[in-house]
């Protein structure tokens, strides 16, 4: 049987270091004004006795935890992922500690999640990724006096304190590009049509074809799941049925992949086996990028760059204004894309 060690209570901390109970509290929350002498008493006493700060105990006491919660969705998506490291980085710099919770991806376990975290005394909360629940955590987190912050992919809140990227001005920046380039066929390929990014990104498709007078049609607007095969057969299926498109937007860099290696399929099964095939020659791709330029894929192709890793420092730096003044005014940020155009 193995011996569980014992607790050290802030009660023996006090009695060690020769103050009160009061004294310690005070030292492990950064509150009041104590002497550097009777801070470095505790603070020894704390580290020869090994005790644990609690930071529930502190949170309750009226103090800081330290610690912000964050909810994803999905951290195997680029997007999250890259928000994920833009705030670790920024809370580390404030010396803060992330605590990480997956809701799933399709925000199952939102509320679990968010319930989770209250319970722990966090001092703030970021939801990334849209949440059906927002407005009830909304009203949960102000009757606890909590800091909360959502980043999104999209915008699907009102009244709430978000920043996310500007989908639509995304597609018309790339949009615009291969107009400019002679481009006036202009498809579209990935996505799932229930998606909120996509509608947005659709939206600035269209809209800028329209601007241009440019013509577009439902057919060449196509689904597709983030699958390289899948991408690489629907795109091959769409220049077969309409030879006249120039150009292809692709939803993300897997679908940008696959129409890819689709094109060099359609460029072998026509008789030309080299890369540079009819296809490769005469169709330009373009895709949605959430990753830091030197982790695109290197292909030829114009990338336009959503700024997740910016969005999650951007998360963080207002997070931590609300932890330290919850009174400003609740605010929409909206962060551009930018191109990057890649060469042979």
């Amino acid at each position: 049987m193995t011996t569980q060690e014992k607790k050290i209570t802030i009660n023996e901390v006090a009695e060690a270091a020769g103050v009160s109970v009061t004294t310690v509290s005070l030292v492990l929350s950064g509150k009041g004004r104590i002497s550097p002498a009777t801070g470095l008493r505790v603070s020894e006493a704390i580290e020869k006795l090994g005790f644990v700060r609690n930071r529930q105990a502190v949170s309750l006491r009226g103090g800081q935890s330290g610690v912000i919660g964050l909810i994803v969705r999905d951290l195997c998506n680029p997007f999250y992922a890259e928000l994920t490291a833009g705030l670790t980085d920024e809370l580390e710099k404030q010396g803060k500690l992330l605590f990480l919770t997956q809701s799933g991806a399709q925000g199952q376990h939102m509320q679990r999640c968010f319930d989770m975290l209250v319970a722990q005394g966090v001092d703030g909360i970021i939801v990334a990724g849209a949440a059906e629940q927002g407005a009830d955590m909304r009203v949960i987190a102000e009757q606890k006096n909590l800091p909360l912050v959502f980043a999104s992919r999209a915008s699907y809140l009102d009244e709430a304190d978000i920043i996310r990227p500007d989908n639509m001005q995304a597609a018309q920046l790339v949009t615009e590009h291969l107009i400019k380039r002679g481009h006036q066929r202009i498809a579209w390929l990935g996505g799932d049509g229930s998606s909120l990014t996509r509608a947005e990104r659709v939206g600035g498709y269209c809209a800028t074809l329209l601007k241009y007078g440019l013509p577009f049609h439902s057919e060449w607007i196509i689904e597709c799941e983030p699958s390289q095969k899948k991408a690489a057969d629907a795109i091959t299926t769409l220049l077969q049925h309409n030879p006249t498109i120039t150009a292809v937007l692709c939803h993300n860099s897997t679908v940008a992949m696959g129409a890819w290696f689709g094109l060099l399929r359609a460029g072998r099964q026509s008789g030309e086996g080299s890369i540079d095939s009819y296809y490769d020659r005469h169709v330009a791709l373009a895709a949605f990028a959430e990753v830091m330029d030197d982790e695109l894929d290197d292909l030829p192709l114009t990338w336009v760059s959503t700024p997740a890793r910016e969005i999650g420092r951007t998360a963080g730096q207002r997070i931590l204004k609300r932890v330290q003044n919850d009174n400003e005014e609740v605010r929409s940020q909206i962060m551009p894309a930018r191109l990057v155009i890649r060469k042979n």
